[in-house]
């Protein structure tokens, strides 16, 4: 089974809801559901952009708003997610990024520009790089980054947390 990278948008208090679950159940399940419509399956796609950036660009700022953006900034305050029926375990459990920080991380994925990356790939790969991939990369790329900013940019309107894990 192939790993992907996992973000829902949800309300503080559908995770409230979900840790009074978990507390009063007996195996701790939180009976995590979150609408089909908030979740994402990024794929792969952002952790082969951040390797590219690494690569091709090391200590750019764009790094460290990426890697936010799917690796959340907390987890003390949804540990009740840390079940099997919400991942498989693999990796870290899930994290949190809070309405506020949404915000913040919306703005500034909204400033980005991956287009001056882009223009490296053929020289990332002759170097290597998406050794497996069959596919267009740049579109696979532009795809998925643009996903992942819409996702963000909607959790912000709306007031909404994000979780992200993998799954």
């Amino acid at each position: 089974m192939a790993l992907t990278q996992q973000l829902a948008r949800v309300t503080l208090e559908y995770l409230g809801l979900c840790r009074e679950t978990a507390l009063s159940a007996v195996d701790g399940d939180p009976h995590w559901d979150p609408p089909d419509g908030d979740t994402l399956d990024l794929d792969w796609a952002i952790w082969e952009l951040l390797t590219f950036y690494r690569c091709m660009r090391p200590g750019d700022r764009s790094i460290s708003v990426i890697e936010r953006s799917i690796e959340g900034d907390t987890r003390d305050e949804i540990g009740f997610l840390d079940h099997l029926s919400v991942y498989d375990g693999f990796g870290d459990p899930p994290a949190l990024v809070t309405p506020t920080a949404v915000a913040e991380v919306a703005d500034e994925l909204a400033m980005l520009d991956i287009e001056p990356l882009l223009r490296t790939l053929p020289e990332y790969r002759t170097a290597g790089g998406f050794a497996g991939s069959s596919g267009d990369p740049h579109t696979y790329l532009v795809e998925h980054f643009a996903q992942l900013r819409n996702f963000y940019e909607t959790a912000a309107a709306r007031g909404l947390a994000v979780v992200v894990w993998t799954d």
